[in-house]
């Protein structure tokens, strides 16, 4: 059949035969069995979240940046809030907390990690008071959602997303402004100077040290709160796991440079809850130990993530977590192996070279300055541009995250630059972080096909 695409393509394409799917699709796709050792580590991190009050701990909500090796250190239990509406989406349970956000009064277009947390602290509210109030009168309080511990203080550290800032303050506000909060304020980093670029440049000397004051000013907050000491021996033995972690996490992606590859960008996604909240411990690094063994096996076995793989593509925006299994056999579909991507390769403590263990807050507040959305353009397409050289990327998906303008601000330009400065193909498709109404399947399919037609005929020029 023959296709007749948006206007901005102004091509007809040939579908079949090699496009066309019959009824019954074989997933074609190959994950990693070590994930699920991850899977099950983050499952008993919730069971052990919801029973924090029982066991007399001080429980932290907080979300963006990860502080949770300054929140181990010190002794507290820790709510992540877009982990755990991640967990909720990928379980598909995100209902009941985005009902109950919006019967509070949430538009469907604020960012549906906001909406959800927001939407459980509505809950947790009302467990704690016991009111009928009405709000959430159709929710059922057994629900996953409404079992989060309520907050002693939160935390705000936010990078590149003024959406952070206002959604711990209306956080605050449905706790009755009776828990204290703390903010700690993570500048962009513009690197429009003449010497700037990514970890380079005066920029980048100065603006760490601004943050690493403020973490110290945390610290002074947290010992207040719970009367206690802080640990900074526990700190530093906390930040040494991190860092092996991380370098054997990047040692394994390293080795997805080889074609095919032997695991792909979905696998790095089921990885993230891992890297990002979990306790830092030998558990954390045995996980990604395994991880790493299991893709040297694989090469050695020539085991491909993706059975034919014909085409690799980087991911561009925070995952659909709503999609997640469904995406990898999609792409896997159509023979596509999505190698890497922003949210995972540029994220979750990337430089672990900076973690300096005698001066562990430095190497944090560096970190926190490097999330995906929090560079200026400049920097944006140096990265993506290394990507695609490292994985030797064909195209690139543009998840045009509904919800999440930070990351999607600037997807049209570095379209642009890949297309100008490697020829490199891309579409976008849209769809959300953690509402699954934003997804359309046609966007994508079309997008798609008609990216991997282009590579086609710029293959068959060479």
């Amino acid at each position: 059949m023959t296709l007749d695409l948006s206007l901005s393509t102004k091509q007809s394409l040939d579908l079949s035969p090699t496009r066309t799917r019959t009824l019954e699709v074989v997933d074609k796709s190959n994950r990693l069995k070590s994930t699920s050792l991850g899977g099950k580590m983050v499952a008993e991190y919730w069971d052990n979240i919801f029973t924090a009050k029982e066991r007399g701990k001080h429980v932290v909500w907080y979300n963006g940046t990860a502080l949770n090796p300054i929140f181990q250190a010190a002794g507290l239990e820790w709510c992540h809030g877009e982990a755990f509406s991640a967990r909720l989406a990928a379980m598909h349970l995100e209902g009941p907390a985005q009902q109950a956000g919006e019967e509070y009064g949430y538009i469907a277009e604020l960012c549906s990690y906001a909406r959800t947390h927001l939407g459980c602290a509505v809950m947790t509210q009302k467990g704690i008071t016991e009111k009928q109030s009405g709000i959430v009168g159709m929710v059922d309080q057994d629900q996953l959602a409404s079992k989060l511990p309520s907050p002693d203080f939160f935390v705000n550290a936010y990078a590149g997303c003024s959406t952070g800032q206002q959604w711990d303050a209306m956080t605050y506000r449905v706790f009755g402004k009776d828990f204290p909060i703390f903010n700690v304020s993570l500048p962009m980093i513009w690197g429009n100077k003449k010497d700037s670029g990514y970890l380079r440049g005066t920029e980048w000397e100065k603006t760490p040290l601004y943050v690493e004051e403020q973490l110290k000013k945390l610290i002074e907050f947290i010992e207040y709160q719970t009367k206690k000491p802080f640990d900074w021996d526990a700190l530093s033995e906390n930040m040494s796991y991190i860092k092996r972690a991380s370098e054997l996490r990047l040692e394994a992606m390293a080795l997805c440079a080889a074609a095919p590859t032997p695991a792909t960008y979905w696998d790095w996604v089921a990885s993230i809850a891992p890297i990002n909240f979990l306790p830092a411990n030998q558990l954390l690094v045995d996980y990604f130990q395994a991880v790493k063994d299991e893709i040297q096996q694989r090469i050695v076995n020539n085991i491909s993530a993706v059975q034919n793989e014909r085409y690799r593509v980087y991911f561009d925006g925070i995952m659909n977590w709503n999609k997640l299994g469904f995406l990898t056999r999609k792409f896997a579909e159509f023979d596509v192996a999505v190698v890497a991507g922003r949210y995972t390769h540029d994220s979750f403590w990337q430089e672990p070279q900076l973690i300096d263990l005698d001066r562990p807050l430095l190497g944090m507040a560096q970190h926190y300055l490097i999330c995906p959305i929090n560079h200026g353009l400049k920097i944006m397409e140096e990265l993506l541009l290394k990507r695609c050289d490292e994985y030797a990327i064909d195209g690139i998906a543009f998840h045009s995250t509904r919800t999440c303008r930070a990351m999607t601000n600037p997807q049209h330009i570095l379209a642009r630059t890949a297309e100008r400065d490697r020829g490199i193909k891309s579409f976008s498709f849209e769809g959300d972080v953690a509402d699954a109404a934003f997804y359309k399947d046609e966007s994508l399919e079309s997008g798609l096909v008609a990216m991997l037609e282009s590579i086609d005929q710029q293959r068959a020029k060479v």
